[in-house]
């Protein structure tokens, strides 16, 4: 009988031209290539502080692999998983648009963005691994892993509550997710307790003050009038993925809140660090484990600075 890995065989990447590059990183022997977001002077605080050392990593939507090479260099063993040109990216399905010519377009993005991974992993002389498929079937095989990372990915999927399911089914630790509020999340957390004390006042206003300034858990961000975002889904508050991840077994370790650079503006991310509580993942022997993640272990900070200050000498 034939046994087939669930893992992708490697590609040869001739240079740069023949690849996207979604993060801003820089490649041994080519110097900094640029991307959308550039994480290098924050990377830590994207990551929830987490120290990955010694643990086996699946990262969702590894991208063209900066944060796969980074967690690499950091002493983790990373297996990368994403979308290949042979999967459909979830694009919102506007009436009357031409989705099939779009998601043409996006297989070509596709083969470029996975195109920068295998360069990456060939000039870092990597030993990560990559996984192709789609968010909601993640493959049983690639085994148990210690920490799990959703990288501003959930925004763009249009479950992404199975895709949680999917890949914290084999995650024994830590998850670590990142992605921006929904709009108006701290306006309406500023005035909670204001708003509390004028409503006992004031009952009257109640509705319309409520309107003014609720934030939304889960914002819906389509619009159909013009036919956009085509790509993304969702603006998810913390506390909504928290209680996902709750349902789950990952009771919430940490919440912060921080700033990565997008095409040169800062962009306000918050970073949800959950501990697997109850339950255990698939094909992992122990039917119950208490788990300490470590996200303000200062070790985990200093390693990651050297790791940090090496990228910028390349």
């Amino acid at each position: 009988m034939i046994e087939t890995s669930v893992y992708a065989p490697p590609r040869m990447v001739g240079g740069p031209e023949e690849c996207y590059f979604y993060h801003t990183m820089a490649l041994p022997g080519i110097g900094v290539v640029e991307g959308e977001w550039d994480l290098r002077d924050n990377v830590l605080a994207y990551l929830g502080n987490v120290d990955v050392r010694g643990k086996r990593v699946l990262e969702m939507g590894a991208a063209s692999g900066f944060l796969t090479f980074t967690m690499e260099r950091m002493g983790a063993e990373v297996v990368g998983y994403d979308l290949s040109d042979q999967q459909s990216w979830d694009v919102v399905p506007y009436a009357g648009q031409d989705i099939e010519g779009y998601l043409a377009a996006r297989r070509e993005h596709i083969r470029r963005l996975n195109n920068g991974w295998w360069l990456a992993h060939r000039l870092f002389e990597s030993r990560a691994r990559v996984v192709y498929g789609a968010a909601y079937e993640v493959p049983e095989a690639i085994g148990p892993v210690d920490v799990c990372t959703f990288g501003a990915i959930l925004q763009h999927l249009r479950d992404p509550f199975l895709a949680l399911q999917q890949a914290l089914r084999l995650t024994r630790e830590t998850v670590i997710i990142t992605d921006p509020p929904p709009p108006g999340y701290f306006a309406g957390r500023r005035y909670t307790a204001w708003y509390h004390r004028l409503w006992r006042r004031l009952p009257w206003l109640q509705p319309r003050m409520s309107e003014w300034l609720r934030a939304e858990s889960i914002s819906f961000r389509p619009e159909p009038a013009v036919g956009e975002p085509k790509d993304t889904w969702w603006l998810l508050a913390p506390e909504a993925v928290m209680r996902m991840i709750g349902v789950l077994g990952f009771d919430t370790v940490s919440l912060t809140f921080h700033t990565q650079k997008n095409r040169g503006r800062d962009i306000l991310l918050y970073t949800v660090v959950g501990r697997r509580t109850r339950g255990a993942a698939i094909g992992d022997a122990v039917a119950s484990r208490s788990v300490v993640a470590h996200p303000r272990d200062e070790d985990s900070r200093s390693f990651g600075r050297d790791v940090e200050r090496r990228e910028r000498e390349v």
